[in-house]
Parts: C-alpha cells; sequence; structure tokens
C-alpha cells in the first residue's frame, strides 16, 4: 500500500511539473520599426492572442527609425525587431560577428503612397519634374524604393528633383503640412489622414511600382536564433497564424482588432488603408522570404547606389522556422 502511495504521489509530481511546463510564458522584447497599419498582422497576433497561443508574452516598442531599431537589436535591449531587411545587410557589410538574420517576412511590397499637396487625377509621373519632393532617409528602404520607381520612369531624383533628405522619419509629415512642399511619401494610415484633412492628395503607390520585396522582416541575432529556437519557431508559427487571419478577414473586421494601436485614427479610416494595402498585395500571406524578392531588394539597392558588397541570401536568410511552420 505504501508502494502504492509513493508511485501515486510520484505520478501526481510528474504531471505537476509537465502542467507547469506547459504554462511556462516566455518573454520577449519586440522593436518594431515605425507604428503603421502597415504592420496590421502584428498587431492582429498581439490582440487576438495567437503569441499568447504559442506560450509567449511579446513586450512591443517603437523605436522610430531604422537605426534606433537595429542598434536596439544588436545591444539586446531588443529580442526580435521588425524593420527593413536592408538594415541586416549594412551591419553584415561591417563583418559583424553576431550579425542580424531574417527568418520571417510581415510585408512584400514597398508600403509608401506619392502624396501630393494638390489634387492631380490626371497624374504622370513626368509631372514630378522640378518639383519640390520631401524625401525619405538616405539609405533607408522608403528612399531607395523611391528612387527606384522613379528611374523606371526616366526620373533622375538627384538631378530632375529639388529633393529634401534632411528631415528625421518621424517629422516627415509635419514638416510637409506646415512646409512647401509639392509631394511626399508617406505610410499609411499617415496618407489617408491627410487626404481627409485636406493637407493632401494619395496620387500614386510606390508598391504596386516597385513589385515584390522583403520590406519588413522580423529579424534576430544569429545567436539568439542558435539559443532560442523553439521561442523563433513559436513567434513565427503566431505570425503566420496572423497573416492567415488577415488574408481571409474583412477589412473593416482587422481594423476594429487593431484600432488601440491607433487611437486617433478613425476605424473607417483604418479599415480603407488595410483594404488598400491588401488590394496591393503588401502584406505577406506567410513569414517565408524567398530568393527571388531578396535579389530585387539586392538590384533596388545597387541601383540607389547603397548595396555596400556581396549580402549572402544563405548566410542572411533562415527560411527553417517558416519552412517548419508552413508544413505543418
Amino acid at each position: 500500500m505504501r508502494k502504492l502511495s509513493c508511485f501515486i504521489l510520484l505520478i501526481s509530481s510528474l504531471l505537476l511539473i509537465s502542467a507547469c511546463n506547459q504554462n511556462k510564458v516566455t518573454k520577449i522584447d519586440l522593436a518594431e520599426v515605425t507604428r503603421s497599419i502597415f504592420y496590421a498582422p502584428q498587431y492582429v497576433a498581439l490582440e487576438k492572442g495567437f503569441f499568447e497561443e504559442e506560450g509567449l508574452e511579446v513586450d512591443l516598442q517603437t523605436t522610430w527609425g531604422g537605426d534606433t531599431t537595429m542598434t536596439a537589436l544588436l545591444s539586446d535591449s531588443a529580442d526580435i525587431a521588425l524593420v527593413g531587411s536592408e538594415t541586416s545587410i549594412y551591419v553584415y557589410a561591417q563583418d559583424s560577428r553576431d550579425y542580424a538574420v531574417n527568418f520571417a517576412q510581415l510585408t512584400q511590397t514597398d508600403g509608401t503612397f506619392l502624396v501630393a499637396k494638390e489634387a492631380d487625377e490626371d497624374f504622370n509621373w513626368e509631372d514630378l519634374r522640378d518639383s519640390n519632393f520631401l524625401g525619405q532617409r538616405v539609405g533607408g528602404m522608403p528612399q531607395m524604393v523611391g528612387e527606384y520607381v522613379l528611374k523606371q520612369h526616366d526620373i533622375n531624383p538627384h538631378e530632375d528633383l529639388d529633393l529634401v533628405q534632411n528631415i528625421d522619419f518621424a517629422n516627415i509629415p509635419g514638416a510637409f503640412a506646415s512646409g512647401d512642399y509639392e509631394y511626399v511619401q508617406l505610410f499609411e494610415p499617415t496618407a489617408s489622414i491627410f487626404e481627409a484633412n485636406g493637407q493632401g492628395h494619395i496620387i500614386a503607390s510606390f508598391g504596386e511600382e516597385s513589385g515584390q520585396v522583403p520590406y519588413t522582416v522580423f529579424m534576430a541575432k544569429e545567436s539568439f536564433l542558435d539559443e532560442e529556437e523553439e521561442t523563433v519557431k513559436a513567434f513565427t508559427r503566431a505570425i503566420y497564424k496572423a497573416q492567415q487571419w488577415v488574408q481571409e478577414t474583412d477589412s473593416l473586421e482587422i481594423a476594429k482588432v487593431v484600432e488601440p494601436y491607433f487611437e486617433d485614427t478613425d476605424v473607417e479610416m483604418l479599415a480603407n488603408a488595410i483594404e488598400r494595402y491588401k488590394q496591393q498585395g503588401s502584406y505577406a500571406t506567410s513569414p517565408l522570404l524567398e530568393e527571388a524578392a531578396w535579389e530585387n531588394l539586392k538590384s533596388i539597392m545597387d541601383e540607389a547606389g547603397e548595396l555596400p558588397g556581396d549580402a549572402p541570401y544563405e548566410d542572411l536568410v533562415n527560411t527553417d522556422y517558416a519552412e517548419q511552420i508552413i508544413e505543418e
């Protein structure tokens, strides 16, 4: 009888330990490069509890800019960063021993729109010649894609425009509103807000013009991927759930879910911005970053004169987690 009691006690202890392990929560510090409806699937993963389902507690911080976001990642202030994949190439070119590796793609086109001060229903890219154009940060994806698109339309941004690039990323909308600039690149929902307030008019999409590119990607240091494989896999699974949910869900319903992240923006306006991104295929439907898109990124960077050197897909992109999650 005593042996039976001991056996029952042992089994109970094992079950208790197992239950504790199953309920174990792993904390993740996540840094996003900016706050944008362009990242709707990320906010869906947070609000719908997809991270929690995977045993993750994600603390989201907005770090405003590629440089500060990458600094947060490399200094261990963040475990994972959502930022333009070009930043990983810049770090790799510095011969970093523990460089950033892209493991889950979130957006697959440029997310900016060409906004004009004046309405122009008959807009032609030639209209930009000799205009006062407020550009984005040198070496950042918005600016490089912008230059790439303009050159496709035989416009040299540094010769054919009065191009200004000395405004910090977070201050660009305010500078456009208060300055005498004629054109600017803006993300949503800022572009729609400007349009609703009569401060600007959306006249073209850089995402539609530039094709598929790994524009915003979740990345982590190589050491983190090696040491936290199960955590990264769980994170990727949560993102994939969100991507599928966004793909299958009405834009207004998505807007209602992510509204807490955009308290000053009307839900209908959010829905319109989400629909615009969905229609042009900006939201990646899976976390898999394919080599063809990576090569397009390198071509865009090279065209802008910002590709610092070789950026091997096999070194800077890890598709293991995405492939495993998709197969599940």
